[in-house]
């Protein structure tokens, strides 16, 4: 068998690697001249509106997915209606693209989110804004990742400057949201209905980008959680590994996202959980048997930004951390890499990662 995966990022190339441990190959399509995900399997270099190059890829491939929300849906229409299994499907993709339609979902389904407003102009932002109060985020409702695409307003003002900030472009104002943790629950489900969930996973950014994700055992707010990703899973005939972000907000949570694919807060169970959600989004998609989901130890993702340091730096630490290099060049801002660090309890755990994250950080840059 052969998955055609859409998107050759570092998300793709840690599919390519599961899906090559179950005896799958791999086969990506990707515009970029270098994408990191050549290390895991073939890459098909065209635009995702590129047809011939499409039906190049149908002719190699038995099942199709997709590494990240910004592939346009027709792709994969174009590829469904060429008889081949597609997963996630273009509906689910549809939703996660606008932030608008998803949360219409979530308000169709009872999930509780934030005060929010789409807005399409300067003078209906500012109506949000009177509207819902301040502080404020105006998010633009297409392409924004890792903090782009959104600007806090405290003032009145600002929102002139937000608006032109953002490209002017339709975009949603929510209230700010004074949360206490954000959290994500991943879930995999089969196309039989078959879901399974890993354990809620505290995440901590800085500057709009993840830095630091911890999965807890019997979280308190795990079933509730569960309870909102299966409805949006059901609800969207969804296959495949899909990452809920949510606010807790005085122990309740409101929904702030879902995106449709495996997920960088749930990079820790390549080292903490009996099945990896890309080894279990491999299995899904190709109809495999679903893996268990049990978290076998206490664990930590620590992601690298800019730059890999030398092991040397955190030598101190071997045999208790993994490190996942995506063979990126460094950048600013970029994520080039992740450790998975893991201890006997959880306290101990806490103690490593704090020591690793001080080590790393001379290296950090964005």
């Amino acid at each position: 068998m052969t998955l055609g995966v859409l998107g050759a990022g570092q998300l793709g190339q840690m599919l390519g690697f599961a899906a090559t441990q179950l005896g799958i190959d791999t086969c990506f399509f990707d515009p970029a001249e270098a994408p990191c995900a050549e290390r895991a399997g073939p890459v098909i270099r065209a635009d995702y509106a590129d047809a011939a190059a499409l039906l190049k890829l149908s002719q190699r491939v038995d099942v199709v997915s997709f590494e990240f929300e910004n592939v346009p849906p027709d792709a994969l229409r174009f590829l469904s209606a060429r008889g081949l299994r597609v997963a996630p499907n273009a509906d689910a993709l549809q939703h996660a693209q606008d932030r608008g339609i998803e949360k219409a979902l979530f308000d169709r389904l009872g999930i509780p989110v934030a005060p929010y407003r789409c807005v399409d102009d300067l003078a209906a932002a500012q109506a949000a804004v009177a509207t819902l109060g301040l502080p404020a985020v105006i998010k633009t409702r297409r392409f924004g990742y890792d903090g782009k695409g959104q600007v806090v307003i405290r003032h009145a003002n600002e929102v002139p400057a937000a608006w032109k900030a953002i490209g002017q472009q339709p975009a949603i104002i929510e209230a700010w949201v004074p949360f206490e943790r954000e959290v994500s629950c991943l879930g995999v489900r089969a196309r039989d209905g078959l879901t399974r969930f890993y354990p809620l996973t505290t995440n901590t950014h800085r500057n709009g980008i993840l830095r630091l994700s911890v999965p807890t055992a019997n979280d308190p707010l795990q079933s509730l959680a569960e309870q909102h990703t299966r409805k949006v899973m059901d609800t969207l005939d969804y296959v495949g590994v899909m990452a809920f972000e949510f606010f807790i907000v005085e122990n309740q949570l409101l929904a702030n996202e879902i995106a449709p694919r495996v997920h960088n807060s749930g990079h820790w169970t390549q080292d903490g959980a009996k099945t990896s959600q890309f080894e279990n989004h491999v299995r899904a998609v190709c109809d495999l048997p679903l893996g268990d989901t049990t978290l076998l130890r206490p664990v930590a993702m620590i992601n690298l930004v800019g730059q890999v340091p030398d092991a040397a730096v955190w030598a101190t630490h071997a045999g208790h951390l993994t490190l996942h290099d995506y063979g990126k060049s460094a950048r600013r801002g970029r994520k080039v890499g992740h450790l998975n660090v893991w201890a006997d309890d959880n306290r101990a755990l806490a103690q490593r990662a704090a020591t690793v994250a001080r080590l790393i950080s001379p290296f950090e840059d964005g």
